[in-house]
């Protein structure tokens, strides 16, 4: 799509693919980030603790929001930079089995006084298949104006 400064149309709202959360992802983000918390590594721990299995750790949430995000293709050619993530907060937990998917509209956008560029701002939200919120942020980006 690569929206331009320009095209962003605050209200808009677009909805991504849905993704399953697998073990295989928990333990994958647990290498990476050397977060190994028995809630994301074994399911008898996160089940004395209350939850159903183990659990993903809320920042691969937010990380995945990004990705799902990405696969829009919304800004492919357009994106100069992400600002920044206000506001976020961990609703509900991210349970492996979980297939979940992202919400965003367009909330505001301004214009970048020292580049040919503009300010746009998201919210974001990570929901179950079945519409439960699991974390809501906003997203602050940098993206290029039309040539």
């Amino acid at each position: 799509m690569n929206l331009f400064y320009e095209d962003v149309e605050v209200g808009a709202t677009y909805t991504t693919p849905s993704h399953e959360i697998t073990v295989a992802d928990i333990a994958d983000f647990c290498r990476l980030t050397r977060d190994f918390h028995p809630l994301h590594t074994d399911a008898d721990y996160a089940k004395k603790a209350g939850f159903p299995g183990i659990i993903a750790h809320g920042l691969y949430g937010l990380a995945l929001m990004e990705g799902l995000k990405t696969e829009l293709k919304l800004y492919e050619e357009t994106s100069i930079a992400s600002l920044g993530w206000n506001d976020v907060r961990f609703k509900h937990a991210i349970v492996a089995g979980d297939t979940v998917y992202v919400e965003m509209d367009f909330t505001a956008k301004r214009e970048s006084g020292s580049r040919p560029a503009g300010i746009i701002t998201e919210a974001v939200r990570l929901c179950r298949a079945d519409g439960t919120l699991l974390i809501e942020a906003e997203h602050i980006s940098l993206i290029r104006k039309a040539p």
